[in-house]
């Protein structure tokens, strides 16, 4: 008798800490971790020094608060501008800039789009999000999802930077339970920047390959004219 697979609200918590330490670390190109120690609370709230809320809705509701301190938000800003090929020298140095809060949206963006397609892969669920929401703050500022929550749940998870800054996520939604009930394959996931690169890879390879052609006719060329 096949064995019935049950995903969880810490199960779906799982894939979105594995898509923040995925997406963080490769923007950044630097490790960013999770603990494997998840503390239940009673309410998610945005905190000093940088706080972001998004909200998803869909095949389930919830909330994703992610706080950052300065030094966290600034090392990632930093980390991420710096890969991209900024100057040090141009780089923001307060948590407050706008560049920072842009930026650290802009890879909150990333990890919920991440999040978003492997739950639409791995539990055939579709959930939209909003555009997440930075907010440069000196106190705490109190969230809860604007929706009906029969049985909410709230979790939260820290995580840890290279150079051991911390920050936090904060999820609630209500409580869930995915029950397979039939076998699927998962669908492979299409990577628009592996596509690209693959495109002009080849691109280049069938180049090289028609320069050699005509050098090739060129030289053969020569030697009938000089009857060799």
């Amino acid at each position: 008798m096949k064995k019935t697979k049950i995903i969880t609200t810490d199960d779906i918590l799982l894939k979105l800490c594995q898509s923040i330490a995925s997406v963080l670390s490769t923007a950044t190109d630097s490790p960013v971790h999770y603990s494997a120690m998840v503390q239940k609370i009673q309410k998610t709230s945005l905190k000093p020094d940088i706080g972001c809320f998004v909200l998803f809705d869909g095949g389930f509701t919830g909330l994703v608060v992610t706080n950052f301190s300065q030094q966290a938000a600034l090392e990632l800003y930093q980390e991420y501008m710096l890969k991209m090929g900024m100057a040090q020298d141009e780089l923001a140095i307060h948590h407050t800039s706008d560049e920072v809060a842009d930026v650290l949206g802009e890879l909150m963006n990333q990890v919920v789009g991440d999040f978003t397609r492997k739950v639409r892969r791995e539990l055939q669920v579709s959930i939209t999000q909003n555009q997440p929401k930075m907010l440069a703050l000196n106190k705490q500022v109190m969230l809860s999802v604007d929706t009906n929550l029969e049985r909410p749940q709230a979790r939260r998870v820290s995580f840890t930077t290279a150079k051991n800054n911390i920050f936090y996520l904060e999820l609630a939604m209500d409580k869930t339970e995915f029950i397979q009930i039939e076998e699927f394959e998962h669908q492979d996931e299409l990577d628009p920047d592996s596509i690209i690169e693959q495109t002009l890879h080849s691109q280049a390879q069938a180049a090289s390959t028609h320069a050699k052609t005509q050098h090739a006719e060129v030289d053969l060329d020569l030697l009938d004219e000089l009857g060799i």
